[in-house]
């Protein structure tokens, strides 16, 4: 899952990076409203973290010109803790939801996957799919017959891209976006590498093949 950080902090945003990609998330960072602005138009992020109080463009102005353009990507404010009318302007901009500061890393995470839940139509805190329960805490696969498959961090994000689209033809060119950040350099042939590793733990009628097309994670099997 692609995320955005936009924050000046950058003390802050270098502890952010550091524990949301070992939550699962590639991340990208924007120093400045500017910056921010344009990549979340640019780009296909699943979710975005954006404080308000930004260099070169507020943040709310940022979160404005995306609605504006239809950016329809979940947005989650980060905001001072007593700056009480910063989250109403927020959430009236059209953000998601808000987090005062300072934070929790855990309640961070746990307000990103309930937004990410959201936007996909599903309430369950754990992903089910054809027989398959994926735990995005400890980024692990649960089968149908009770076996739990440890995941590596690329093959947690790339069945998690899977089990969040299932029956959808997914290239994979739009798989590297959603897996890999923007400094990624993935091979050719990574996307292939991995799907195969993921047959090879969950079975091949998992993972269907779609002739110069992509791949689809059938939902019943």
């Amino acid at each position: 899952m692609r995320l955005l950080l936009i924050e000046d902090d950058i003390e802050l945003a270098r502890a952010l990076r550091r524990d949301l990609a070992e939550a699962g998330y590639a991340v990208d960072w924007a120093k400045d409203g500017v910056d921010g602005a344009f990549l979340g138009t640019e780009q296909p992020y699943d979710v975005i973290v954006l404080d308000l109080g930004l260099p070169g463009k507020a943040g709310l102005e940022v979160l404005g010109e995306w609605r504006a353009s239809e950016v329809h990507t979940p947005v989650l404010i980060l905001t001072a803790r007593d700056a009480w009318h910063e989250r109403v302007d927020g959430l009236r901009a059209g953000a998601d939801d808000y987090l005062g500061k300072p934070f929790h890393m855990q309640e961070l995470l746990a307000r990103l996957q309930a937004l990410t839940r959201r936007s996909a139509g599903r309430a369950s805190p754990r992903l089910r799919v054809a027989g398959l329960t994926l735990d995005e805490d400890r980024q692990c696969v649960q089968l149908a017959d009770g076996t739990e498959c440890s995941l590596t961090g690329t093959e947690f994000r790339l069945l998690r891209a899977f089990m969040r689209n299932p029956d959808k033809v997914l290239s994979k060119a739009w798989l590297t976006e959603h897996v890999y950040d923007q400094h990624a350099e993935p091979g050719g042939n990574t996307i292939e590498v991995y799907v195969r590793r993921l047959r090879g733990k969950l079975g091949e009628h998992h993972l269907r093949t779609q002739r110069g097309q992509g791949y689809v994670f059938p939902s019943q099997h």
